[in-house]
């Protein structure tokens, strides 16, 4: 069961503090048992320091409390706080992986029948998307709806995705897509072929929570192949 420990304190010399956990990190690099950290100050009292920290079970928290270089970090903390730290000990009951279910839902909604949704909750107003298909990238929420409607007006298609892998602000899917053409594609005609192809995006997410930028890479040239684009070069 994974294990978050949440310590506060208030200290006015936060940049020392930063600078104590850089060599703390520094000396017990290959020993430190914690897989993730992250240090929040208060909006509204700016000597309110929270530091979470997360281990994949309680077991390895205490591995990580029994390193000499532990104790030694906490007296430093000590000494730069103006009172004693408070330490909560939490097992983790429930965590939401919101970036992968929001890039799950994207790709829903990019193969769902009909007319495509707005995506304004999931895309940020000044999403900038990468894809090699576009000699510049295509940036704005209306921008990026009229490039994914482009697609959908040429295929009858659907995305599987295959595994979605989410670390801070940026997540990264790899996918399969699939359908019929229906319509031109970059001055293509319509074949009515069956077509295939397999990708991975990469998502960076806003403050917000909502994807602000994409990257793409998909097998574009394999595509061209199935829709016969390249019929006459294989000859």
């Amino acid at each position: 069961m994974t294990f978050v420990q949440l310590i506060e304190c208030r200290t006015s010399r936060l940049d020392e503090m930063n600078r104590l956990m850089d060599d703390w990190v520094a000396q017990t690099k290959g020993k430190r048992t914690a897989t993730h950290a992250l240090v929040g100050k208060d909006r509204s009292d700016a000597s309110h320091i929270v530091e979470v920290v997360e281990f994949p079970s309680y077991e390895e928290a205490m591995r990580n409390s029994n390193l000499p270089e532990t104790d030694k970090i906490f007296q430093g903390m000590v000494a730069l706080c103006d009172e004693m730290p408070t330490f909560i000990d939490l097992d983790v009951v429930r965590d939401e992986q919101l970036a992968e279910d929001t890039v799950r839902r994207l790709f829903e909604a990019l193969g769902a029948p009909g007319e495509l949704s707005p995506l304004n909750d999931l895309l940020d107003e000044d999403i900038h998307s990468h894809d090699p298909v576009n000699p510049q990238d295509t940036i704005g929420l209306d921008s990026v709806r009229a490039e994914f409607r482009m697609w959908r007006a040429a295929f009858d298609c659907r995305f599987t995705v295959e595994e979605v892998f989410a670390q801070g602000e940026r997540a990264c899917a790899r996918w399969r897509w699939g359908g019929i053409q229906k319509g031109e594609f970059l001055g293509l005609p319509n074949t009515g072929r069956q077509v295939t192809m397999t990708g991975t995006t990469v998502f960076r997410f806003g403050e917000n929570g909502k994807i602000a930028e994409l990257w793409w890479q998909h097998d574009q040239l394999g595509l061209m192949q199935q829709l016969g684009a390249l019929d006459e070069l294989e000859q």
